[in-house]
């Protein structure tokens, strides 16, 4: 017997056959004995944990890198040496960079817990005849569940009575509006969000009442398999972090090839070992860019401080330059692109139609007539007969409330009757006086059979006993009627024509659209549901949608500027996803549309095919949702993908950059996510997408700073070992070159304003590598502007006299000059030093100046001349060592006006 909801298709069965199947009893429910024989057997209504790596097993994956492995053995050297300050330092950076990234690992795990945390603590089953309220974990296959309005659902439930039974599975399907539920059998074939006879765990009752036959829990129900899908994801690395791995490689087989040659260089010319050893030490310190992985950590969290400050709250540090990488945006549609609020936006009547302002569910708005089908004889806008019939229709045939709650407005059940009764209160009809005098007496709920609800009350206005109202779908409610209500509250003969062709004229809007209808009635016999309906008057329609957001179409316009192709992948109807899809500014036609069905049995090449061509998919599932993710990664995109729901939790950890709404999001959603949406706003993406193209840039132009300044120290004492030369620089003073200047120049530029035209350009080439020949030919020209410079004022010392500690001294400040020259020139990879703003980066004025007062320390403070074997240099030197630093800014300037760009 198996329970699980992909093998055994209970949708597809008849009630009793499941009950069968089951061994089931839809009266009594399971007996203690078959309960206590098939908890042991399929275990407790929980969904699995995931076996984690331990902390230590984490911790020691971060050190997977070549660069920290560089770093960590110039560690072990520099304390060998007995140099312990520089080692502390190189360890500290190493530090750092293992517990942020231990820090992300353990975050994203957390996905798992909010799942589990989904599942209710208490159900009403019937056992052995008994009504009981037990924990829901101790639910088992075959249990007889009873649910009604306000409950969670406790696992997958085959349905065998329902009574006017709705449930919201947006959090799972995707489907904006409520399902209504019945008994009747379905296609083998029928997706999730259309089996209308189960209810699935973690999706909420808003109406009516029910009984079913629980047929999955734990593991086996749709939201195990989405936990299932979660388990198996693993975050994708970002683009930073795969460049930055190749780059640290390169680099170091780089370092380690020049240190090799200059030892084996070094003994051929009959140097000692000792001498040789130590002098290959300083020429890897200096090589290796220490102060790399901190830029990279603090670029990152200055990009996170201001992206929270733009509405976007970002959980991984490297998703912040993923962002600047990205290539197409996939967005749910019910929160992301529109409210997730249906709104009634239009009444027709048959005197007129009416537009609705306002969105949502505060009373804010009004009813404007927006033109009459006739002369309603002087009749003032707002005394339309027809108009006030048929808001009180759909706000009193109605079981759902709207009420405050902390400034905002909430709604209890369904969603549709929600809208209807805040359109009443736009329209001025007097809800609750209308029931204070026509109190109700009796109901048919809704069913998918039916096609309509009705609600008889007492009229006590001297015209009948009752009143009975009706609201449901046009062609049902048309069926029940016999005349419609004119603007003065006449009778006139029921024109279904013209009431046809205007509920067409309204779904095509995209528009869900519900006809209302009334009559008055003799006695107050409560409603047969079996008997049957007629004699009604046709009052109207109510045409509503959950209303795109405001600034969702300018946001997807700028994201298409940018070079960023935008895809709707909702569990909607096509034709609501259509209307939305064109009101935002996708290409959502017919022809564009891909539906769950249409993808089921493709091919990896032609799924490739499909997801790059079509920007609207509807109706699919979440390991759908999964598969177009990986189908848009495989053909090189860099994907970002919201979600608010369950449904998307597993999408949204595939994606290079997951992104939940902070609002409406599940919790679920939210853990498995990178980035979350404090308002729950498209265009946030688009804020959030410009700040991570100015984090990579910042990145970039710390890269292109610091990595020719770092082989240019290497390479100075590279030539000095190959021409047996003592060193113009001592490993104490590289590596006080390395970490001042990293921490004062360097970082700075990390602070950097936006550049011009960042959004207008198209977003980067995710295969392209950090290290570029640009970049190559830039390391190039400054390591040899900065080691024949080097050699030139040391030399030049040494000829006029000058002693080894001033002459080395002069070689260290001329280093330095020329990387804060070179500084400046980074600022911008494209525009010249001279047509930037000196003062729109305050924070790289100031680490100027602490740079300067580092080097007057270093050269003119005893106790600093001690430490690091420096002297005093004479006034006239500095000339020279400004001299080299404006020659190493023209050439550069050359460089970039030539060679637009390195990176």
């Amino acid at each position: 017997m198996n329970h699980g909801t992909t093998d055994a298709a209970h949708h597809g069965l008849p009630a009793h056959e499941v009950v069968l199947l089951l061994e089931a009893d839809a009266a009594r429910g399971l007996s203690p004995d078959v309960v206590a024989v098939r908890a042991v057997t399929y275990g407790p209504n929980r969904l699995p944990g995931i076996q984690h790596d331990s902390l230590l097993r984490s911790a020691a994956r971060q050190f997977n890198n070549p660069l920290i492995y560089v770093l960590l053995a110039a560690a072990a050297v520099t304390v060998f040496l007995g140099e312990y300050v520089d080692s502390s330092v190189i360890l500290g950076v190493v530090a750092v960079n293992t517990t942020i990234g231990l820090i992300q690992e353990v975050r994203a795990e957390a996905a798992l817990d909010a799942l589990r945390a989904l599942v209710p603590t208490r159900s009403m089953v019937i056992r052995s005849g008994q009504r009981l309220r037990i924990p829901s974990d101790e639910l088992v296959p075959g249990d007889l569940v009873l649910m009604e309005a306000g409950d969670k659902v406790p696992a997958d439930i085959r349905l065998v009575r329902v009574s006017g039974l709705k449930a919201d599975e947006s959090a799972l399907t995707g489907e904006s509006e409520t399902v209504t539920k019945d008994e009747v059998v379905l296609p083998i074939s029928t997706p999730v969000a259309d089996r209308r006879n189960m209810v699935y765990g973690g999706t909420l009752v808003t109406s009516g009442s029910g009984a079913g036959v629980v047929v999955a829990t734990g593991g086996e129900t749709e939201l195990g398999e989405i936990h299932r899908l979660i388990g198996t994801v693993r975050p994708v690395p970002t683009p930073l972090t795969s460049k930055l791995a190749k780059f640290s490689m390169t680099l170091t087989i780089a370092i380690l090839a020049l240190s090799a040659c200059a030892f084996v260089v070094g003994l051929a010319r009959g140097q000692e070992t000792a001498l040789m050893f130590t002098s290959v030490v300083a020429m890897a310190v200096g090589a290796i860019p220490e102060g790399l992985p901190a830029a990279v950590s603090v670029t990152l969290a200055i990009g996170v401080g201001r992206m929270a400050k733009r509405r976007a709250i970002v959980r991984r540090l490297p998703v912040v330059e993923t962002l600047g990488s990205t290539t197409v945006i996939c967005s749910d549609k019910t929160g992301t692109f529109t409210e997730n609020q249906m709104t009634v936006a239009a009444l027709w009547t048959p005197a007129a139609k009416y537009d609705l302002t306002g969105v949502g569910y505060g009373p804010d708005g009004s009813v404007r007539r927006r033109e009459s089908h006739r002369d309603l004889g002087g009749i003032p806008e707002g005394n339309d007969a027809s108009m006030t019939w048929c808001l009180i229709a759909g706000a009193a045939c109605n079981d759902s409330a709207v009420f405050q709650q902390d400034d905002t407005w909430q709604i209890r059940g369904d969603p549709t009757e929600a809208a209807m009764i805040v359109a009443a209160g736009k329209g001025h009809a007097d809800l609750q006086g209308f029931l204070a005098r026509h109190p109700r007496i009796s109901t048919i709920p809704f069913t998918h059979e039916r096609q309509f609800m009705a609600t008889l009350h007492r009229d006590d206005e001297g015209y009948a006993d009752g009143l009975l109202l009706v609201k449901g779908s046009i062609e049902r409610v048309l069926e029940l009627c016999v005349g419609q209500m004119g603007s003065k509250g006449e009778s006139e003969p029921l024109d279904v024509g013209v009431i046809t062709q205007a509920a067409d004229d309204l779904a095509g809007q995209g528009l869900r659209v519900l006809a209302t209808a009334m009559t008055r009635t003799k006695g107050l016999s409560p409603i047969d549901p079996d008997a049957g309906l007629g004699g009604l008057t046709f009052v109207g329609m109510q045409a509503m949608f959950d209303p795109p957001r405001n600034a969702a179409a300018a946001a997807v316009r700028s994201c298409r500027t940018a070079g960023i192709k935008v895809k709707m992948i909702t569990g909607d109807h096509p034709g609501t996803a259509q209307a939305i899809a064109a009101a935002v500014g996708l290409d959502g036609g017919s022809d564009h549309i891909v539906t769950g069905a249409d993808l089921e049995g493709k091919t990896a090449e032609h799924l490739a095919d499909v997801v790059d061509e079509a920007s609207v998919f509807a109706r699919v599932s979440p390991a759908q949702k999964l598969l177009l993710i990986h189908a848009l990664q495989s053909n090189g995109h860099v994907v970002a993908m919201t979600g608010d729901g369950v449904n998307d939790a597993p999408a949204l950890r595939q994606a290079n950059v997951g992104i939940a709404m902070g609002h409406a999001g599940t919790e679920v959603a939210k853990e498995a996510s990178d980035i979350v949406l404090a308002d729950d706003n498209f265009a946030t993406i688009e804020a959030a997408v410009e700040e991570g193209r100015n984090v990579f840039d910042n990145l970039v132009k710390f890269i292109v700073w610091t990595i020719p300044t770092n082989m240019g120290e290497g390479l100075v004492i590279l030539v000095a070992i190959i021409m047996g030369w003592p060193l113009p620089i001592l490993p104490t003073q590289i590596l006080w070159i390395n970490m001042t200047t990293a921490v004062a120049l360097g970082l700075m530029l990390a602070f950097e304003p936006k550049e011009p035209g960042l959004m207008t350009r198209g977003p980067r080439d995710p295969d392209r590598p950090l290290l570029t020949w640009g970049l190559a030919f830039r390391t190039l020209l400054v390591s040899v502007l900065l080691v024949s410079g080097t050699w030139w004022i040391f030399e030049f010392e040494l000829a006029r006299g000058a002693s080894l500690d001033e002459a080395r001294t002069a070689a260290v400040n001329l280093f330095v000059v020329v990387q804060l020259f070179y500084l400046f020139s980074c600022r911008s990879l494209t525009r010249s030093v001279w047509k930037l703003r000196p003062f729109s980066n305050r924070w790289l004025v100031v680490g100027v100046l602490v740079q300067l007062a580092g080097q007057a320390a270093i050269t003119y403070l005893p106790v600093m001349n001690a430490l690091f074997h420096t002297a005093p240099l004479a006034p006239d030197t500095w000339l020279g060592i400004l001299g080299a630093g404006v020659v190493a800014s023209v050439a550069v300037a050359a460089d970039k006006r030539f060679r637009h760009t390195i990176i």
